[in-house]
């Protein structure tokens, strides 16, 4: 007769909130003195890896209101770190992608986040922080919430 899973104490969703918070207040410290925000940062690296997204597209990804994403994209631009540009296929949609300075400025900010998330990784090999994202992508999947099974 298979057993109930144990419940651990405290429970893993909650220890991943508490790092999620955590991770947020990090990367906010971080990209701050470049003039980013934490939406802001991950919508440029959004950008880097799907140039051409709508606004409402983007949004969803960084888990904004299209609303918000808007005030996020205005900024990005009047900094000089996107583009916007008619999409070929829809007139009304205009495309965003990052400009050569917006890319510099998320090099930056990739290699003082990359750091913190070596210090917060430091107690996993290589092996281990593969099983850890490999887990987590899976749990996020799971929910519905993007990715796909690795």
């Amino acid at each position: 007769m298979a057993s109930e899973p144990r419940v651990v104490s405290p429970h893993v969703g909650y220890v991943i909130g508490r790092l999620d918070r955590a991770i947020r207040r990090e990367i906010g410290a971080l990209v701050a003195p470049f003039g980013l925000t934490v939406p802001k940062y991950t919508a440029l690296s959004i950008l880097r890896d799907r140039p051409g997204l709508s606004n409402a597209q983007l949004a969803r990804r960084v888990y904004v209101t299209p609303q918000s994403m808007a005030e996020v994209l205005n900024a990005l631009e009047a900094d000089g770190y996107i583009v916007r540009s008619p999409a070929a296929n829809h007139g009304r949609v205009l495309e965003v992608s990052l400009s050569a300075r917006g890319s510099e400025v998320l090099a930056a900010c990739d290699r003082a986040v990359n750091h913190m998330e070596n210090a917060m990784l430091a107690d996993l090999d290589e092996a281990g922080r593969e099983q850890l994202l490999e887990a987590l992508v899976n749990a996020v999947y799971r929910l519905g919430a993007g990715f796909g099974p690795r």
